[in-house]
């Protein structure tokens, strides 16, 4: 089956939605894409009538076995380019998301078999986030927001959710990277800012970027 740019961008969007533990309403497959509401009801139903998903009305989108699976193959084919943008092309990793957006729809399967080996089978992508097989399975990851860490543990930094270039160069700035060690000083109440030890001195931030940036315990 060949599906347009539309129906994958469709499709990797209802996913990410439900991965993050969010219903795939009209209005948030909207938002993310930025189209109208009725433009994404009008795709939605057409999604559905393609068996790629299942569709009520005032409930949202889900994606059928079909659908997740072509979805998976997007997001596998963007982490690699990712991946492949950083550490063959020489891209930062506030730039590749960009980048790879524009790429996904665009490489056959024997590219991509060739990005995987070239890069010796990668996990994960420079965000942390975990690469989906060739066979479709996505790993499982054991993380939390950085917000609920505990104060004086040690944790490592496994993924950073937001693609915001702004923010991802900051975050590269003070050190704050996938792979990183970090311990919690302090957490200031009523959803305030979080002080941490990294490798480059103590590091504040908002409560806000601490929801996107995710850690597993040492």
């Amino acid at each position: 089956m060949v599906l347009s740019q539309a129906v994958e961008d469709y499709l990797k969007t209802i996913y990410t939605l439900e991965a993050d533990g969010n219903k795939a309403t009209t209005t948030k497959i909207a938002d993310a894409l930025e189209v109208s509401s009725a433009s994404a009801t009008n795709m939605v139903k057409r999604l559905a009538k393609m068996g790629l998903v299942d569709y009520e009305s005032y409930k949202g989108a889900s994606l059928t076995n079909s659908g997740k699976k072509i979805a998976l193959e997007i997001v596998r084919h963007h982490r690699l380019l990712e991946l492949y943008l950083l550490e063959v092309m020489g891209y930062s990793w506030d730039e590749v998301h960009e980048e790879a957006e524009k790429l996904e729809h665009h490489i056959s399967e024997r590219f991509e078999d060739k990005i995987a080996k070239l890069l010796d089978n990668p996990t994960h992508d420079p965000h942390g986030d975990p690469i989906p097989t060739k066979e479709g399975l996505m790993p499982e990851m054991d993380a939390l927001p950085l917000n609920e860490a505990e104060k004086d543990q040690e944790y490592i930094v496994s993924r950073v959710k937001d693609q915001d270039p702004e923010l991802l160069r900051y975050l590269g700035e003070i050190g704050l990277l996938p792979g990183i060690k970090i311990e919690i000083k302090e957490k200031a109440p009523f959803e305030g800012p979080i002080t941490m030890q990294v490798e480059k001195g103590e590091q504040v931030i908002g409560h806000e970027v601490a929801r996107n940036i995710f850690v597993a315990e040492l």
